[in-house]
């Protein structure tokens, strides 16, 4: 999606909390996208970054505000579950205001070409 992802990722073997690792894994791929802007010089999209830091976090030395604070963590307890946001995570780039594609598998970033059609794409799918 263009300003938000969705994921489905299991953590039952991991000994770190799903808050650690998402902030871990944000706090990485922020670094890499500052150092992206900054080599393409995208000075209007890193001073918009920049002016996003609260007063606290730059007090400290943060300098990009590249994600919102906080994620939407949905526990799966169920199959049922587990197939219902996944046909939401598949559906969402053809509803609502996006209307990015008209189906779902020619969504160039989604997984339902792999789960529709048994085609896999240039991201890895772990069964």
């Amino acid at each position: 999606m263009p300003n938000h992802l969705h994921v489905l990722i299991d953590f039952s073997k991991s000994l770190k909390s799903i808050n650690t690792i998402v902030s871990n894994g944000k706090r990485f791929m922020a670094y890499e996208l500052v150092k992206r802007l900054q080599e393409e010089r995208k000075n209007e999209i890193l001073k918009k970054l920049e002016d996003a830091v609260i007063s606290s976090d730059k007090d400290r030395g943060k300098k990009h505000q590249v994600f919102e604070r906080s994620f939407d963590c949905k526990p799966i307890t169920s199959e049922r579950f587990f197939l219902e946001k996944l046909n939401y995570i598949h559906n969402n780039p053809c509803s609502g205001v996006w209307k990015l594609v008209e189906n779902p598998v020619d969504y160039k970033h989604s997984s339902a070409k792999y789960y529709m059609l048994g085609i896999k794409s240039d991201y890895p799918i772990i069964d």
